[in-house]
């Protein structure tokens, strides 16, 4: 199946990634019950010194989940927009999520998706609003902490939304701190071969994807499957790049993702056949290069 692709309101840029260079750390911890999303994200991201990290969450569960899901947009000021806010009943419980976590306005905020069951055994998946969802029993959370770079909310032109962008910040670096790359995809490019060509370009000839969280233009799926609606939200399950048996580097990327029709769907994705619907967030982890 050939690329899809989407026409955005704004000016293409030539540049369809933003890349900065840094360090990470590795963390594990709890979310506070009580506590919204974002609160307890920053108690426990502030404990560890850092302003910006990826984070895989699993378990626990919200006691006030708010939350959207992908939409049409009403208006010609964007090409895709969210749906008003859902607010279900009772306990939803956590399945698992990812986070991209750094500053807006000079403040925390962070970007989630995620899967959930709600109260009457419904699964859910999509944006979760942090500021408005409330935690009941604690998450888990695996912490990337990112070290001399960070993702801050800045305005996209092309696409009309403000979103996250990785910027350098220079620190001293910390003495057990790997090195790692904050990576952000622009609009109408394939995730898998994006990532190939990133790595290829820095010598890179393994690497990790620590979380990740976007959308992408519908999806196909290495076993045959289709997802038609072209709509959706996603979070990276696992991502790995490494050289297949020919020496050439092969993106293996395992997504869960909901449509706008509320279909959830789930599986890795075929190369060169998915293209980024308005961003992707990634911290990428390189583990041997040339």
């Amino acid at each position: 199946m050939s690329l899809r692709l989407i026409e955005h309101p704004g000016p293409v840029l030539e540049a369809r990634a933003t890349r900065a260079d840094g360090w990470l750390e590795k963390a594990r911890f709890e979310l506070e019950p009580g506590l919204t999303l974002l609160d307890a994200l920053a108690v426990r991201l502030q404990s560890h010194s850092a302003r910006s990290a990826t984070l895989a969450l699993r378990g626990g569960a919200f006691g006030k989940l708010a939350y959207v899901m992908p939409a049409t947009s009403s208006s010609p000021d964007h090409a895709v927009y969210f749906s008003g806010r859902h607010d279900p009943p009772g306990v939803a419980t956590l399945q698992e999520g990812c986070v991209t976590y750094g500053i807006r306005d000079d403040g925390p905020w962070l970007h989630c998706h995620a899967a959930w069951t709600t109260a009457d055994g419904k699964p859910g998946c999509g944006h979760i609003l942090p500021d408005q969802s409330v935690i009941a029993e604690p998450i888990q959370a695996e912490a990337w902490l990112m070290r001399g770079v960070e993702f801050r909310v800045a305005p996209d032109p092309e696409t009309n939304f403000s979103l996250f962008q990785p910027f350098s910040r220079p620190v001293v670096r910390p003495p057990d701190a790997r090195p790692a790359f904050a990576l952000r995809l622009a609009p109408n490019q394939d995730l898998c071969t994006a990532l190939e060509a990133e790595c290829e370009s820095r010598g890179i000839r393994e690497a990790a994807l620590c979380a990740g969280v976007g959308s992408l233009v519908g999806a196909v799926f290495d076993d045959g499957r289709v997802v038609e609606p072209h709509i959706t939200e996603v979070y990276v399950r696992r991502g790995r790049i490494a050289a297949d048996a020919n020496g050439r580097l092969k993106a293996d990327v395992d997504i869960r993702m909901v449509d706008h029709t509320g279909r959830i769907s789930e599986g890795r994705l075929r190369r060169g056949s998915n293209a980024v619907l308005v961003t992707f967030e990634l911290l990428v982890e390189p583990l041997s290069s040339r």
